[in-house]
């Protein structure tokens, strides 16, 4: 596969939204005898999370169902937006960018599915983990090797992280095309000093 160069794509990016089952979570929705929800979260996808928080990027969630679990989830991971029970997705992910005041290109989304690509067509990056739906994959700028809850997001974290800072440590999983890309953003930025 080919790669540009997702330099001009990231430094932009002030906001990173996500879905949640099949993005934060694999996309399995468990439930016990009492009909409780249960649901497995990543801690390397919460770590990137709250990494993105530390260099001024804000998180999203956006979600056609509704979850308490969800819910404390996000809270834990301090995330700045959540949106519960919005199937049709492209009307809310509107409403975010004019309450910010934000072109599209300040936005990125993880999506994994159908009801994801109106939003992921508007953004200035999408990514989508290994295991989303084909015609998720066929539209989003960077397809991750890792799958929905199980370290998507942090491969798109340390993406960000990457090229806005010129810090990369997550050599296993990333291209070597794109590694490559990669050093010319640290060339540049010694270049700078």
């Amino acid at each position: 596969m080919k790669y540009p160069n997702f330099a001009p794509l990231l430094r932009g990016i002030s906001v990173l939204m996500l879905d949640v089952d099949g993005v934060l979570t694999g996309g399995g929705i468990n439930y016990n005898s009492a009909g409780e929800e249960f649901k497995r979260f990543d801690v390397k996808d919460g770590l990137g999370l709250v990494m993105l928080r530390l260099i001024g990027i804000r998180t999203a969630i956006i979600t056609g169902r509704t979850s308490k679990i969800v819910e404390r989830r996000a809270n834990e991971l301090g995330f700045d937006f959540i949106m519960q029970g919005f199937p049709i997705k492209l009307p809310v992910y509107q409403k975010l960018k004019n309450e910010l005041a934000l072109p599209d290109e300040a936005f990125a989304f993880i999506g994994d599915d159908l009801i994801d690509l109106d939003v992921m067509r508007q953004v200035g990056f999408s990514a989508a983990p290994a295991d989303a739906h084909p015609a998720v994959k066929s539209i989003a700028h960077y397809i991750c090797r890792n799958n929905g809850g199980a370290g998507a997001i942090r491969e798109v974290v340390d993406l960000i992280i990457a090229f806005r800072r010129g810090e990369f440590g997550a050599q296993n999983y990333i291209p070597m095309e794109l590694l490559e890309k990669w050093q010319d953003v640290v060339w540049e930025k010694l270049n700078e000093e």
